[in-house]
């Protein structure tokens, strides 16, 4: 595990909480790995019948560190071995067992939304920010959150979050359905708590099956795999290098002479 995510188990509920609200709860390899490992192990735990994921501080997740993306694409071996070896959280939430409910407060980018579409539960804060700019970065989406996103929120939306870097705040998440509910901010924890302590409550095995029936999980890790190959070879792109030196240089990207 990782000091960076901390885990608590009591009355039937696994929390899982990001705690490195210093970098905005950037998630690095390490913190990945954790969950994903926290996610798969709670599959075989008769004391879980729910996760829930919640974060530190005024921000769910600044997404991926984007030092590890620009350590990749400047031809760091070993970023590059250890990006090859795929994300472990993605592949743990597409085949997660477990109830997943999630409480989100302040930012969620990237991966802290797609995160999301594998959650079975989500409570936003009303003034939460959720955005997915892989476009801006000259990357792509992932975790299955090319046909996840349409089928929740439909084409149009999608295309804008993704391409466009639109960002949706709470009330609109919720509206759109990618949130049961948005709740002031001080309130989101406690509201999320208390639904996945209702969903620990229920009979396990109907509600495992329930979740089951409702899941694809071989096309989901199909799609997350044919993601991950545009993903790593978008990464070490021409246009990836340019997005990552104009972000560092708190400019705007020029794609033109990127090529």
């Amino acid at each position: 595990m990782t000091e960076h995510v901390r885990t608590v188990k009591a009355g039937g509920v696994l929390t899982l909480t990001l705690s490195r609200p210093e970098k905005k709860n950037a998630i690095t390899r390490a913190m990945y790995r954790a969950l994903g490992e926290a996610i798969d192990r709670a599959a075989d735990d008769p004391e879980v019948r729910c996760v829930l994921i919640q974060a530190e501080g005024d921000m769910f997740t600044a997404g991926n560190d984007l030092a590890d993306f620009a350590a990749v694409n400047s031809g760091d071996v070993a970023a590059e071995e250890a990006r090859a070896e795929g994300n472990p959280l993605l592949t743990a939430l597409a085949r997660a067992k477990i109830p997943l409910v999630a409480a989100v407060q302040g930012r969620a980018v990237g991966v802290g939304v797609t995160m999301l579409l594998h959650c079975d539960l989500v409570y936003v804060a009303e003034d939460a920010l959720l955005s997915t700019p892989f476009v801006n970065l000259a990357l792509v989406p992932e975790a299955a959150s090319s046909v996840l996103m349409p089928q929740r929120i439909g084409h149009a939306r999608a295309f804008a979050m993704f391409v466009l870097g639109q960002a949706v705040d709470g009330r609109t998440a919720a509206a759109w359905g990618l949130a049961n509910e948005a709740v002031p901010a001080g309130e989101v924890q406690a509201r999320a708590r208390a639904a996945a302590e209702a969903v620990a409550s229920r009979p396990p095995a109907a509600v495992r099956i329930t979740k089951s029936l409702m899941r694809d999980p071989a096309g989901l890790a199909e799609r997350i795999a044919l993601e991950g190959e545009h993903f790593a070879a978008q990464l070490r792109s021409p246009e990836a290098a340019e997005a990552f030196a104009a972000f560092a240089q708190k400019r705007a990207p020029d794609f033109s002479k990127a090529g």
